[in-house]
């Protein structure tokens, strides 16, 4: 759908190159400039560009001279990198918002801290056979990183002395 839509922009653009050479570079140099000031205005941070905004200024830099390039707020590599994505049709990609892993849910979650404190001595790969057994995927290291943001250690010691304080304890009645 997108080089669909950006075949017609250029087509647009096309059309508009026919007339006077110098005006339409001025013309065109200013749509540009006031569509970026308003992927600006959208914004605080650095700029996220939506596939539609990266049609338009793919579509627009095939046709100012390389020299008014300095006009965009991106550099020519990625334009001409959004250039080649629109024309072997992979802009599709542009739009979808799920990156990374999704996350666990929260009721997975409480379960592994429950099944820690419930059963002190048991480790990470332990906890995920038992999930394994419930029907939960859950890899030993996001167990890890589950315990640990809730403030529990490894295995043998969730609770009780470290190594330092038990080797340094005196006992009572020598």
């Amino acid at each position: 759908m997108l080089s669909l839509a950006y075949q017609v922009i250029r087509w647009t653009f096309g059309t508009v190159a026919w007339s006077a050479r110098s005006s339409r570079d001025q013309a065109l140099e200013i749509v540009v400039l006031r569509h970026q000031l308003e992927i600006l205005k959208r914004q605080v941070s650095r700029p996220q560009f939506q596939p539609r905004d990266r049609v338009l200024l793919a579509a627009a830099s095939r046709f100012l001279p390389k020299a008014r390039w300095s006009s965009f707020i991106v550099r020519p590599e990625t334009l001409l990198r959004w250039h080649r994505h629109l024309v072997t049709r992979q802009a599709a990609s542009w739009g979808s918002k799920s990156r990374g892993r999704p996350p666990i849910p929260p009721e997975v979650k409480e379960l592994i801290v429950r099944l820690s404190t419930d059963n002190p001595r048991w480790g990470y790969k332990r906890i995920r056979g038992e999930l394994l057994k419930l029907g939960h995927d859950v890899s030993a290291m996001t167990i890890r990183n589950v315990l640990h943001r809730r403030g529990l250690g490894p295995a043998p010691r969730r609770a009780g002395p470290t190594w330092t304080e038990f080797l340094f304890c005196t006992p009572q009645g020598l």
